[in-house]
C-alpha cells in the first residue's frame, strides 16, 4: 500500500493554521484577533519605546513611536506617537535621557489603553527596531496580563541586518572582527541622517530608515547576480 505523502508547503499552512487557532483559543480578546492574520505584503513597523530604565522586570514604558514602512518608503505621515503615564515617578536619571517631565507622562494614556492604540496600528505587520527584543519585552509586560498572549508578530533587528551586511563585505581573513553596532555608527556608515536620539518617534524612524536601505543592500547583490545569469 502507498503511503501518500503531504507536500511541504501544505504541512506548513496545515501546521500555521493550528498554531493561529491555538493562540486565538488563548486570547482574551477577539477584537486582536487581526494580529494572526497573514501580513500585508511588503509591508512593516519600526518601533520604539522610551522607559523609566533598562530593567525589564521594575522599569515601565513612558512613549511608544511607531511608523509604517510600504516597500521601499517610510511613511512619516503613517506614524503613531504616544505618551504613557507610568505607575510610579520618574527618576531623575531617566529624565535626562528622555526629556520627559513627570508633568508630560502625567497627562499620557495609562499602559492597557496605550498598547490597545499600538496594537491597532500594527496590525500583523512585522515589527522593525533596534534592538528591539528590549522593547518587545516591555511591551509583553503590558500585553500579557491584557490579552494572555505576547506580541505574534514577527521581529526584524536592524542591528543584526547590518551585521549580516557588514560580514559580506568583510574577505574571509577578517571575518572574526568586531563589528561598530551602536546606532550612531550604523546611521552614519549607511549615510543616513542622524536624529535627536532616545525620542521614541526619531529613534523608529531612524531604525525604519535604516531597514529599508539595509533591505535593498542585502538583496543586490542577489538581484545583480539574477540579471547577470538573464
Amino acid at each position: 500500500m502507498q503511503r501518500m505523502v503531504m507536500p511541504w508547503n501544505a504541512m506548513k499552512h496545515s501546521l500555521g493554521a493550528l498554531h493561529r487557532g491555538w493562540m486565538l483559543y488563548h486570547l482574551a480578546d477577539e477584537h486582536f484577533a487581526f494580529m494572526y492574520d497573514d501580513p500585508p505584503a511588503d509591508e512593516w513597523v519600526a518601533l520604539d519605546c522610551e522607559t523609566t530604565g533598562l530593567d525589564v522586570r521594575r522599569d515601565q514604558i513612558v512613549s511608544i513611536g511607531a511608523v509604517r514602512i510600504v516597500g521601499n518608503r517610510l511613511l512619516t505621515s503613517q506614524r503613531l506617537e504616544l505618551l504613557v503615564r507610568p505607575q510610579r515617578s520618574l527618576e531623575v536619571a531617566s529624565m535626562l535621557v528622555h526629556r520627559l517631565r513627570e508633568s508630560d507622562v502625567a497627562q499620557g494614556l495609562d499602559p492597557e489603553h496605550a498598547m490597545r492604540r499600538l496594537l491597532d496600528f500594527i496590525g500583523s505587520r512585522p515589527l522593525v527596531g533596534y534592538y528591539l527584543e528590549f522593547d518587545v519585552a516591555m511591551l509583553n509586560r503590558v500585553i500579557w496580563p491584557m490579552l494572555g498572549v505576547r506580541l505574534p508578530q514577527p521581529k526584524i533587528e536592524v542591528s543584526a541586518m547590518y551585521y549580516d551586511f557588514k560580514l559580506r563585505q568583510m574577505p574571509a581573513h577578517r571575518r572574526g572582527e568586531t563589528i561598530d553596532l551602536r546606532f550612531a555608527s550604523i546611521m552614519h556608515d549607511l549615510a543616513l541622517p542622524l536624529r535627536e536620539a532616545h525620542d521614541a518617534l526619531n529613534d523608529a524612524v531612524m531604525a525604519g530608515l535604516a531597514f529599508v536601505k539595509l533591505r535593498r543592500l542585502l538583496t543586490e547583490p542577489a538581484a545583480g547576480a539574477q540579471r547577470r545569469a538573464g
